[in-house]
């Protein structure tokens, strides 16, 4: 993609250094924390003093002042290496930081958006449920009011940094007379991580002086087929106490919050993947001008060029589909389509291009020597997670239609 139509000298030089990092840093690691199933703190850690988790959010918050095109270009070029700790800046960024930026008081802004910002603690987002995945509205977990403060009892499954993080928002039903989608309120819960030992260690992921929720949870780890480094498990409210000042934006608005989140989190998801099917390619060039069967390097035969051209071809358009979607964003544009266009788009890319490159590999693409077997695993959840390819094709169709049907 030529640099110039989307990026300035500053986007190149955020890439030039994530580049860097990612294969200095993330790329010896990656394979140990995947196998192991381990959240790579050490990296974290790194990742948190490069001011990766604060990107898009302004200097006076904590974050590192730049635009929102930089941020996905730091997800786009951390999945070229390891997904997992891709999805853990953009899960942190988009789904746990964004709404309090989006819709949280100054005081709630204050608060914890600093310590999101620098990395000082992880955050997270709270939608999903056993009841209620696609459907959103099925919300069953409750909020109370009693005195200055609300009892919310239910939980929350699949959420990125439910163990390791200590800040969340999570939506909860307010109005248990309102139909599905209405009667729903955000709320910033707290509780402290799960690796206090680790977080003691590398000197980031936890403070003390944050005040804590008691009744709010983490549950047993998931143990899962991709982003296996990436921390995922239920959160749970148990007679959980939540002031009233941590309700965030208006009552019983949550629903709505909750669509404009994901929509910017499509966009993150979409450079995750266009990073992973990139990262593959990448992969497959060096393998396959290496590696050698009847004399010559497989990069010389036919078979071998016409997988490698497509990927490129659908490489280059998905890159045009998320930076598109990424800069109509920035400009305050809608975007909603085009982000629900990008995430289908290189979601289903990511899984085509990843498989291709194991069966470029042979037999050694089948084993974890190399690291293509990893990023196939990894490619699969970016067709379910903020929203599953048949829920985008909803999205784009609806999009598409606006007032010709009800």
């Amino acid at each position: 993609m030529h640099d110039t139509l989307y990026f300035s000298d500053q986007h190149l030089q955020v890439r030039d250094m994530v580049r860097d990092f990612a294969q200095t840093v993330i790329k010896p690691t990656a394979r140990a924390c995947d196998l192991e199933s381990k959240f790579p703190w050490d990296n974290v850690k790194q990742m948190a003093d490069l001011g990766l988790f604060g990107i898009p959010w302004p200097e006076a918050l904590g974050g590192s002042g730049m635009d929102y095109l930089s941020y996905i270009i730091v997800i786009h070029e951390l999945a070229k290496v390891d997904a997992s700790h891709a999805i853990t800046v953009s899960a942190h960024t988009t789904l746990g930081t964004s709404p309090i930026v989006d819709f949280g008081t100054a005081e709630q802004k204050d608060r914890y958006v600093p310590l999101l910002a620098t990395g000082k603690v992880l955050g997270g987002f709270g939608l999903t449920e056993p009841g209620a995945g696609s459907d959103a509205g099925g919300t069953k977990t409750v909020a109370v009011a009693k005195g200055d403060h609300y009892v919310l009892n239910g939980s929350k499954i699949f959420i990125t940094h439910a163990g390791v993080g200590e800040i969340f928002v999570v939506t909860a039903r307010t109005d248990p007379q309102a139909q599905k989608t209405h009667g729903i309120t955000a709320f910033i819960v707290t509780k402290d991580t799960t690796d206090l030992d680790e977080t003691r260690r590398v000197g980031i992921g936890h403070d003390p002086e944050l005040p804590k929720h008691r009744g709010v949870k983490a549950g047993r780890k998931e143990d899962k087929l991709g982003w296996r480094a990436s921390d995922t498990r239920e959160l749970v409210f148990e007679d959980a106490i939540v002031p009233k000042e941590n309700v965030l934006g208006p009552m019983n608005n949550g629903f709505r919050q909750f669509l404009h989140t994901l929509d910017g989190g499509r966009i993150g998801i979409a450079a995750l993947a266009l990073g992973l099917a990139e990262g593959a390619l990448e992969e497959c060039l060096a393998y396959t001008a290496h590696r050698q069967q009847f004399g010559r390097p497989i990069a010389s035969f036919q078979g071998v060029h016409f997988p490698l051209a497509d990927m490129a071809t659908e490489i280059e358009a998905a890159k045009h589909l998320v930076y598109h979607a990424a800069w109509l964003k920035q400009h305050g544009r809608p975007f909603k389509q085009q982000a629900a266009m990008a995430k289908l788009y290189t979601s289903e890319l990511c899984m085509r291009a990843t498989t291709k490159a194991v069966q470029l590999h042979g037999g050694y693409g089948y084993t974890t020597e190399y690291p293509v077997e990893r990023m196939m695993r990894d490619a699969k959840i970016c067709e379910i997670g903020e929203g599953t390819s048949e829920i985008q094709r909803i999205v784009i169709a609806r999009e598409l239609l606006g007032d010709l049907i009800d």
